[in-house]
């Protein structure tokens, strides 16, 4: 593994863990800010609870998770994209900035809708990156690849030696006995 993918992954992961720490232990504080977005959610997917205290602490839970085993390298494809789908309503509830009124704070808050979408971007990055190791798409396209030539070598094979036993037969068939 890199260096840069051993530094960077906890890097990546801090803001998660810590954030989503924060939330387990604390969802009253961002609970009223969430809960239009929280409500919105929970319509469209039913399996999540309908309280948002519990709706916080569930995505809190899963930032920490993800966070932990993208830091520590474990599963980090998936983790990257837990972490980018915990990100989204996270941002659309905290960081609304269009519905500002005093300037100073859309401007901050514009600040952290940036920052975030810049973080999904690093997410979708690592959830893409395969560590130098080829993807399991690249490596079933590359298999069916040889497969489809080893089938043609043994066929090739097939007919070039099928000539010659040919024409032994029919020699060997002419000849007396």
């Amino acid at each position: 593994m890199s260096l840069l993918r051993v530094v960077g992954r906890p890097m990546l992961a801090s803001m998660f863990v810590a954030g989503g720490l924060e939330s387990v232990r604390n969802p009253q504080n961002v609970a009223p800010a969430a809960e239009p977005v929280v409500r919105a959610v929970t319509d469209r997917v039913p399996v999540l609870p309908d309280g948002t205290e519990q709706a916080v602490r569930l995505n809190g839970a899963v930032q920490v998770a993800a966070g932990l085993l993208l830091a520590a390298g474990r599963m980090p494809r998936p983790a990257a994209l837990a972490l980018a789908a915990t990100l989204v309503p996270t941002t659309l509830a905290a960081h609304r900035f269009w519905e500002e009124e005093d300037q100073d704070r859309r401007v901050q808050q514009r600040i952290h809708f940036l920052k975030n979408l810049a973080m999904l971007g690093g997410l979708l990055i690592a959830a893409d990156d395969t560590g130098a190791a080829p993807s399991l798409l690249w490596r079933s396209r590359h298999a069916a690849h040889d497969l489809r030539r080893d089938a043609h070598l043994v066929q090739r094979s097939f007919r070039a030696g099928a000539r010659p036993a040919a024409a032994a037969g029919r020699v060997r068939a002419v000849l007396p006995r």
